[in-house]
């Protein structure tokens, strides 16, 4: 990392990285496509319960950013014990924020639903759905988690085996659970639910056997293990705005779930599956992420300025390049996706407007998430949480609200506007940055 050539670094790094977490996103979507064909009021559901699942991965993926940025900045450094030490501390903290989202599974799920709909049956398939997707949620802490460490040594294969050994146990399940083929029960909204985790576990198992079996850079053992509170601030330092920065989205979409409400429950089922398609194209650029974000934060700790400037470069390029493409796949193809989801004339009226107009946003936001992993590989995570909440709630809130006013497709406009307020304080930060501490190294 301290002496490749970028670009090549970089796409080694990144390709299994970004296969990986289109693998993810395809089972996140498959979820929805095939629970869409059991009952439209299925997918309403698992539209409702998407913030839910999106705070169990704002935790789970935060920490692991924290612990990543630190491991990798200590390899830089040259500190390896101290590196694996980050990763103890990060898998134990993940068992811990499990049992969290395991009581919310618990008591918190059915007053979730009820707070949003009236309708008996669409409460039962969200209350399944999410019950089952939180109380077993250590098998997507764990992975996530070893899956971090294993990035932070410059490993992107594993960790892209890894996610895909669960994706192809979740998306094979899915129809056998959902509609009950074979010898497997019809379980519908639940089926889909139990599918997901037993992906998750599976991917669970083949991480740990991977940490255990495998030589890598880092040793994980428990043997002498004592909690150090300075290292778990240093995790958090970066993790927890990286955490607060990916609940917003759970807030945003409840937010503007209540807004989209008021018009009809197809607004709602639209905004889901925009949520669920943007995986396509988002998840490419935060795969990338994965494989640059070690690369700066080495090269910070080894005070390595053109390099660390070089990866952000080639970072804003490529993932500029992902972006255009999924804007033009959004413009091209919106029906054909939106039918994917078993859509219905009055959705497909709403969904193609609304796609094309979202996708605006896209490339102006592959600029904005290079920048917030630049300050999180240096630490300086803050910055990262302060863009995200201009973009996720200042922004974007009032301006839906504002423009439900003058009618549905304008609602969409307010993606674009908060991107170009956010991506202008991101430049604005990394200025300064450069002028006050980059400029020296």
């Amino acid at each position: 990392m301290g002496y490749a050539p970028m670009l090549k670094l970089i796409i080694s790094m990144s390709l299994p990285s970004m296969f990986s977490m289109i693998i993810q996103a395809l089972y996140n979507v498959v979820d929805s496509i095939f629970v869409a064909q059991f009952d439209q009021r299925a997918l309403t559901a698992v539209s409702i319960a998407l913030p839910l699942q999106m705070l169990l991965v704002a935790v789970a993926v935060g920490s692991s950013i924290g612990m990543n940025s630190l491991m990798s900045r200590k390899l830089g450094e040259g500190k390896t014990s101290e590196a694996s030490c980050a990763a103890v501390h990060g898998i134990l903290l993940s068992v811990l924020s499990s049992l969290v989202f395991l009581v919310i599974g618990i008591f918190a799920t059915r007053p979730f639903f009820t707070a949003y709909t009236s309708d008996p049956v669409i409460i039962e398939y969200g209350v399944q759905y999410t019950s089952i997707c939180l109380i077993f949620c250590f098998g997507a802490f764990v992975e996530i988690t070893i899956e971090k460490a294993l990035q932070a040594t410059g490993d992107m294969i594993f960790p892209m085996l890894i996610q895909l050994s669960g994706a192809v146990v979740n998306i094979i399940f899915d129809p056998l659970l959902i509609f009950g083929i074979g010898p497997f029960p019809q379980m519908g909204a639940a089926g889909a639910a139990v599918a997901t985790v037993s992906g998750q576990i599976v991917a669970m198992l083949f991480a740990i056997t991977v940490l255990i079996v495998r030589k890598n850079k880092i040793k994980v053992t428990f043997k002498g293990f004592r909690p150090s509170l300075s290292m778990i601030k240093s995790i958090y330092a970066v993790g927890l705005p990286s955490i607060i920065m990916q609940s917003i989205s759970s807030v945003l979409i409840v937010a503007l779930n209540s807004i989209l409400i008021g018009f009809s429950s197809d607004a709602v089922n639209v905004f889901g599956i925009y949520f669920k398609l943007q995986n396509f194209i988002f998840m490419p650029v935060f795969g990338l992420t994965h494989g640059v974000m070690p690369i700066m934060g080495f090269n910070y700790g080894a005070r390595k300025k053109s390099r660390l400037l070089s990866a952000l470069k080639y970072g804003i390029m490529i993932a500029a390049i992902i972006m255009a493409l999924g804007t033009l796949l959004l413009w091209l193809c919106p029906q054909w996706l939106l039918l994917m989801f078993n859509a219905t004339q009055n959705m497909l009226d709403i969904g193609v407007i609304a796609l094309r107009i979202i996708s605006l946003h896209f490339v102006f936001a592959a600029a904005g998430i290079m920048l917030s992993t630049f300050f999180q590989a240096l630490g300086k995570g803050v910055k990262s949480l302060i863009m995200s909440v201009m973009r996720q709630i200042v922004v974007i809130l009032p301006v839906a609200y504002v423009m439900s006013f003058v009618g549905l497709e304008y609602i969409w406009y307010s993606f674009l506007i908060a991107e170009l307020v956010s991506l202008s304080l991101g430049i604005f930060f990394f200025i300064r940055m450069y002028k006050t501490e980059l400029k020296a190294l």
